[in-house]
């Protein structure tokens, strides 16, 4: 298994339930498809660079996780289709010696 972060961007005007919640759907996604989450780091509230579907804030959260191919796939399947994420990036992390 490889190393990933996951990067995502979710709607400021989320309540706080609606936050855990998206993070334990996307912790879940990791953990059913045979990954493990190895680390995650909530930045919270931010001001964007620009505008991304008309909003000018985003929580932000880091996560970091071992997994497979099918993994990064999925997730960035179902990432890409929710409706409470404005923007993510997943990128693996490559260990240097």
């Amino acid at each position: 298994m490889r190393e990933y972060e996951l990067m995502y961007i979710a709607r400021p005007s989320l309540e706080a339930e609606q936050y855990e919640a998206l993070q334990e759907r996307v912790s879940g996604l990791i953990s059913r498809d045979g990954g493990e989450m190895t680390g995650l780091d909530v930045w919270g509230k931010r001001k964007l660079g620009y505008p991304i579907k008309h909003e000018t804030e985003g929580h932000y959260v880091v996560l970091t996780f071992k997994g497979g191919n099918e993994l990064v796939q999925e997730l960035d399947r179902v990432l890409s289709i929710t409706d409470e994420i404005l923007r993510f990036k997943i990128f693996r992390i490559d260990e240097r010696k």
